[in-house]
C-alpha cells in the first residue's frame, strides 16, 4: 500500500530533532518523578527506622504492580501514534483507543489494589520481617492502595498528551506534584497547617491526594488545550470497544511482564547482596541508585522512539521507522556512554548526591559502592541500548517476543551468572553485578538484533 499522503517521511536531522523534542520532557518527568518518591524517603525517615522500613517494604511491592499496570495500560501510546499515522486528521480511532485504555486503567488498577493489599502480609512473613513491621505496613497500604487507580489513569492521560505532542505538559504536572506532594507530607505526616499528625497514615494520604491532584490536571488541560480537547476522550466514555480493548491488552501484557522481569532480578539482587553484609547492600543500593538515575534518560528516549515509530508505523513508512528507531538507538547510546564515563572518573562526585562520601562511619559503603560503579559504567550502554530497543519494537506493536528475549536474558545469564560468581566464587557483590551487566548485554544484543531484521520477519507490514 502506499504512504499516506499527507505524512512526509522526514530527514534525518528532522528526525533527530523531533526524537529530541518528544525525549527530553519525558526523560525530565521520569526525573521528577523519582524526586517525588525521595520526598516521600525524606519525610518518613524523621518518624524512626521502623517507619521508613515499613513504607520501603510497603512501597516496593506496591511500585512493583503500578509500573507493571502503568506499562499495560502505556500500550495506548503506539496504538493511537499508529492511528496518526494512518490518518493524522482521524480522531474516532484515536477516541476510541484511549477511552478503552482508560478502561483498562480502572479495571487492572482494582485488581492491583486487591493483590497490593492482601499479597503484602504473606510477601513480609515469607521473608521473615519484624511483625511490627509488618503491623506497620500493613496499615500503610490499606491507604496507600486507594492511590493506585487514579495513578494508573493518570499514567494514561500522560501517554495521551505525549503522543500528541505535548509532553512538556507531562512535564510540568509532574513538577507541580512534587510541591503538592511535600506540603502534603508536611501537613498530614507531622500535624503542621492545622492538620492531625497521622505520621505514616498521612504519608499514604499524601499520596492519595497528590495523585488526585495530578490526575485532575490532566483532565484540565487536555478540557482547555484545543489540540487536545478536540479528540474529546471523556465523552461517551460509557461506550465499549471491546475489539480495541483486546488489542490493549494483547500488546499491553507482554510489555507489562517485561517490566515484572526486569524489576524481578534487581529485587533478587538485592536480596543477595544482604546476605553478603550490611555495607555491602548498601553500597549496592547506592550504586544502583545513580544507575536508575542515569536510566530515566534512554526510558525516556525509549518512550519517544515507540511515538515516533508508532507514526511511521501507521503511516506505512519503513523509512521513516527505519530513522526514528536509530535516531533513539543514536541518542540513548550517547548519554549513558557520558554517564558511563562519569561513573569512571568521578565516581566519589555521583556517590556524594546520596551520601558524605568523607566521613569514616560510611568508610565500608562506599568502598563496595566505587567496585560496583565500575560494573554499572559498564552496563551503561547496554542499559541504554536495551531499552530504546525495547521502545522501537513497541512502536511497531511488536512485544511478545521482546518480552521473551528480555525474560530469557535477565534470568538465564543474568541471574545465572549472578548466583554462580556471588556464591560460589570469591568475587561475591562483584559477581553479582556482573551477572547483572550479563544480562544486560544478552538483552541489548538480541533486541538490536530483532530490529535489525524487523524487515525480514515482517514487523513493519502493519495488518488491514
Amino acid at each position: 500500500m502506499q504512504k499516506t499522503q499527507t505524512f512526509q517521511t522526514p530527514s534525518w536531522g528532522e528526525e533527530i530533532r523531533a526524537t529530541f523534542r518528544l525525549s527530553w520532557p519525558l526523560a525530565l518527568a521520569n526525573l521528577l518523578q523519582m524526586l517525588t518518591y525521595a520526598i516521600d524517603v525524606i519525610f518518613i525517615a524523621r518518624l524512626g527506622d521502623e517507619e521508613l522500613a515499613a513504607s520501603s517494604l510497603a512501597v516496593s511491592w506496591f511500585g512493583l504492580l503500578v509500573w507493571a499496570l502503568s506499562a499495560m495500560t502505556g500500550a495506548v501510546a503506539p496504538v493511537i501514534s499508529a492511528e496518526l499515522g494512518a490518518n493524522p486528521r482521524g480522531v474516532r480511532p484515536v477516541r476510541r483507543a484511549t477511552r478503552m485504555a482508560l478502561w483498562l486503567a480502572i479495571i487492572a488498577g482494582s485488581i492491583g489494589m486487591a493483590l497490593s493489599y492482601f499479597m503484602l502480609k504473606p510477601l513480609m512473613q515469607v521473608t521473615g520481617q519484624q511483625s511490627a513491621i509488618i503491623d506497620l505496613s500493613n496499615g500503610y497500604m490499606a491507604v496507600l492502595v486507594f492511590s493506585m487507580v487514579p495513578m494508573i489513569t493518570a499514567s494514561v492521560l500522560r501517554n495521551y498528551v505525549s503522543t500528541l505532542g505535548k509532553p512538556y505538559l507531562a512535564t510540568a504536572i509532574t513538577g507541580a506534584g512534587i510541591f503538592v506532594n511535600a506540603a502534603a507530607n508536611y501537613a498530614l505526616i507531622f500535624g503542621n497547617f492545622g492538620m492531625p499528625r497521622l505520621e505514616l497514615v498521612g504519608a499514604a494520604i499524601a499520596t492519595i491526594i497528590t495523585t488526585i491532584v495530578v490526575l485532575l490536571a490532566y483532565v484540565a488541560v487536555i478540557r482547555w488545550d484545543k489540540l487536545l480537547h478536540r479528540y474529546r476522550i471523556f465523552s461517551n466514555w460509557w461506550r465499549a470497544d471491546w475489539q480495541v480493548f483486546g488489542t490493549l491488552v494483547r500488546i499491553g501484557t507482554p510489555i507489562s511482564l517485561t517490566v515484572v522481569a526486569e524489576a524481578g532480578i534487581f529485587g533478587a539482587a538485592a536480596f543477595m547482596m544482604g546476605r553478603f553484609g550490611a555495607a555491602e547492600l548498601a553500597g549496592h543500593t547506592v550504586a544502583l541508585q545513580l544507575a536508575a538515575l542515569a536510566f530515566q534518560v534512554p526510558f525516556g528516549i525509549g518512550q519517544a522512539a515507540t511515538i515516533r515509530v508508532g507514526y511511521f508505523y501507521g503511516a506505512r513508512d519503513r523509512q521513516g521507522i527505519a530513522q526514528a528507531g536509530f535516531a533513539g538507538l543514536l541518542m540513548g547510546t550517547g548519554f549513558m556512554a557520558a554517564t558511563a564515563l562519569a561513573m569512571i572518573f568521578a565516581p566519589k562526585a555521583l556517590l556524594s548526591i546520596y551520601v558524605d562520601v568523607n566521613a569514616p562511619r560510611n568508610a565500608a559503603l562506599v568502598g563496595f559502592a566505587l567496585q560496583y560503579l565500575v560494573w554499572a559504567a559498564i552496563f551503561q550502554l547496554a542499559d541504554g541500548i536495551q531499552a530504546v530497543s525495547l521502545g522501537a519494537l513497541r512502536g511497531l506493536q511488536d512485544t511478545r517476543v521482546p518480552m521473551w528475549i528480555a525474560t530469557f536474558s535477565y534470568w538465564v545469564p543474568g541471574m545465572g551468572l549472578a548466583i554462580g560468581l556471588g556464591f560460589f566464587t570469591p568475587l561475591a557483590g562483584i559477581g553479582v553485578w556482573i551477572g547483572l551487566a550479563a544480562g544486560l548485554f544478552c538483552a541489548a544484543g538480541l533486541l538490536t538484533w530483532r530490529w535489525m531484521l524487523r524487515e525480514r520477519l515482517g514487523l513493519t507490514v502493519r495488518p488491514g
